[in-house]
């Protein structure tokens, strides 16, 4: 009886710690069936996380713009993209984890049986974002037969072709397709603008007035054309269109750089002398929101060399430690720099020095600025649009690039578009020349599974180095 009792027991322990073993192995957080809604999100957070990253291994923008530059370790202050892999990393985020997880949304969303035109239209949004931001990275990508499971050495697509093709597909795949009284993703899904199609349609416009930019110098008669059509049909008028999201408090839903200034328990950057310096012979009231102080003013690195973390100021507070702080893919102030340039190459009518100074007031109010220090800012000489030194593109190519401070991706576009303000690369940079890199060279990786096509793209892009300008740089 007792051996009886014992065995039973054993066999429902048994069974208990199966049942246990069983539940352990199911994410109670995760979707139990995976959906529309719930890659588009993924995606959402994965693109934006991408941009606004700034650890090391992922992500160099700022240092290549010369924003910020490292303390103990400066291979990467010197735009070495190979010993971490930096382009591999940038390049496989956003094929595998964004565009591929918006294919999937969208091929769900067409099989839903309600036609879901803004779903539909926002994800393609999304999509040519993200090939934007690939093929003014790298040049000639994978793009027509990326992405398809049955292709697995896909061709690079020539780099203007795929823009153009980006270009036509955000006039006949979304600025045509959203219905502004009709809905898309819910307020809980669309992690941006909550469901608001209206607000799309700016950001689709914005971004479209920016891609007519980009080939201001390239191909003018087709940028004019663009731009005055995205500006007719309206773009950004306010910050409250901005293209943002608010990250959470608790890791690993933070700002990624909260996680590399905070959490990471490691003192890896300050900013540079190039912008500190800049921004202290023009008085500039950011400042302080950008940067500490030390012993009383603000002092600089030296870009790609050591720097004692402890002799410098830092990334300011605002910046560094609010897990929260909102990371912007699309700002109402870019849009009113890309406004007044437009007006100087005679795209749009109206008067440069307006949009300018609206560009650098809703810069300095973004950062918590007042309108006396807006007032004071551009009342001075070296910061008025009349009497600023230079042509438009260095008025506007410097005031833009101290205005997108901690937005490195943005800020080095359009560096090399405007060639404004005048960046020297560091003594031992990996350049060949004295400025910072012009594109990302293609992973190394790609080069072992599919390099007869990239060593096509490579010939066609004019070689596979980081000075190789590619197809807008014309200037």
């Amino acid at each position: 009886m007792k051996k009886n009792i014992i065995i039973a027991l054993l066999a429902l322990v048994a069974l208990s710690c199966t049942k246990d073993l069983e539940e352990l192995n199911v994410n109670k957080k995760d979707f139990a069936v995976t959906t529309d809604a719930s890659l588009f999100t993924s995606a959402q957070y994965k693109l934006f996380n991408q941009m606004t990253e700034t650890s090391v291994n992922e992500n160099i923008f700022r240092l290549i713009v010369q924003n910020w530059t490292e303390t103990t370790y400066t291979d990467e202050a010197n735009y070495d993209l190979k010993t971490r892999n930096i382009d591999e990393f940038h390049w496989e985020t956003l094929y595998r984890d964004v565009l591929k997880n918006f294919k999937e949304s969208k091929s769900l969303v067409s099989g839903l049986p309600d036609v879901q035109t803004n779903k539909i239209a926002t994800i393609e949004l999304y999509e040519i974002y993200t090939y934007y931001v690939l093929v003014t990275s790298f040049g000639d990508i994978p793009y027509t037969e990326a992405l398809d499971i049955d292709i697995l050495n896909p061709v690079f697509d020539n780099q203007e072709t795929v823009f153009n093709d980006l270009l036509e597909r955000l006039d006949t795949n979304v600025i045509s397709k959203f219905i502004t009284d009709e809905v898309g993703f819910s307020a809980s899904e669309d992690i941006v603008y909550n469901g608001d199609i209206e607000k799309w349609l700016k950001f689709a416009n914005s971004l479209k007035l920016q891609m007519g930019m980009l080939i201001a110098d390239s191909d003018p008669a087709k940028a004019e054309t663009v731009v005055s059509s995205a500006v007719t049909a309206g773009v950004f008028t306010s910050a409250d269109d901005d293209m943002k999201i608010a990250f959470e408090t608790a890791a690993p839903y933070t700002n990624p750089v909260y996680a590399a200034l905070v959490l990471s328990g490691r003192d890896d950057y300050v900013p540079t002398n190039t912008i500190v310096d800049m921004m202290t012979t023009l008085n500039d009231p950011r400042r302080d929101d950008y940067f500490t102080l030390y012993n009383g003013v603000y002092k600089g690195g030296i870009s790609g060399e050591l720097n004692s973390f402890s002799q410098y100021s830092h990334v300011s507070d605002k910046i560094g430690k609010d897990p929260t702080l909102e990371a912007p893919l699309m700002t109402y102030f870019e849009v009113e720099f890309l406004l007044a340039e437009a007006i100087e190459r005679g795209f749009i009518t109206g008067t440069a020095e307006t949009n300018y100074n609206n560009a650098i007031a809703a810069s300095i109010k973004y950062w918590g600025g007042t309108d006396a220090e807006v007032d004071t800012y551009l009342g001075q000489g070296s910061v008025a649009y009349i009497s600023a030194t230079g042509n438009y593109k260095q008025k506007i190519g410097t005031q833009k690039w101290l205005a997108l401070y901690n937005r490195g991706f943005e800020s080095w576009t359009e560096w090399r578009r405007l060639d404004f303000p005048v960046l020297i690369a560091p003594a031992d940079a990996e350049t060949n020349n004295d400025q910072p890199p012009y594109r990302f060279t293609y992973p190394t990786v790609e080069l072992s599974l599919n390099g007869a096509n990239l060593n096509t793209a490579s010939t066609s892009i004019g070689g596979d180095e980081l000075e190789t300008k590619l197809f807008f740089d014309k200037l």
